[in-house]
């Protein structure tokens, strides 16, 4: 792995968590997009060399809506970045870890998975991985 890429933030209101999150970390959203095949809407803010992705749920039955509605909002998922995402899957089963998806397109042009959070202390752990 080699770096954190991102922090994932479940939120119930893209519009009224933005500008909490503009103003706590003094910089504008950068990018905002729409995953279908995860039901959510994102927006991205950086801060230093870490990004922050708040994740508004477009479906009542999508992960996010069901993780609110487990859990409430707040952290949802921290994601690493890889250079292989197919080798470091292979890397990860081989330790025990439980991965949750094929990888599949996600927001900001990568390709992503998750590891199930039983494995990982009850973290969700994203890997993703830049397509050209």
């Amino acid at each position: 792995m080699k770096h954190i890429d991102h922090i994932g933030i479940a939120v119930k209101s893209l519009a009224a968590a933005l500008p909490v999150f503009e103003k706590l970390l003094n910089t504008k959203c950068y990018k905002t997009e729409v995953v279908d095949a995860e039901n959510v809407t994102t927006a991205f803010l950086k801060t230093g060399e870490t990004k922050i992705e708040l994740l508004e749920n477009d479906s009542e039955t999508g992960p996010i809506a069901k993780f609110i509605d487990k859990r409430g909002e707040g952290l949802h998922h921290i994601a690493f970045e890889v250079d292989d995402i197919n080798a470091e899957i292979q890397r990860l089963e081989s330790e025990g870890f439980i991965v949750i998806n094929k990888p599949r397109r996600g927001a900001d042009n990568k390709l992503i998975c998750f590891l199930h959070p039983k494995n990982t202390h009850g973290v969700l752990i994203e890997l993703c991985q830049s397509v050209q």
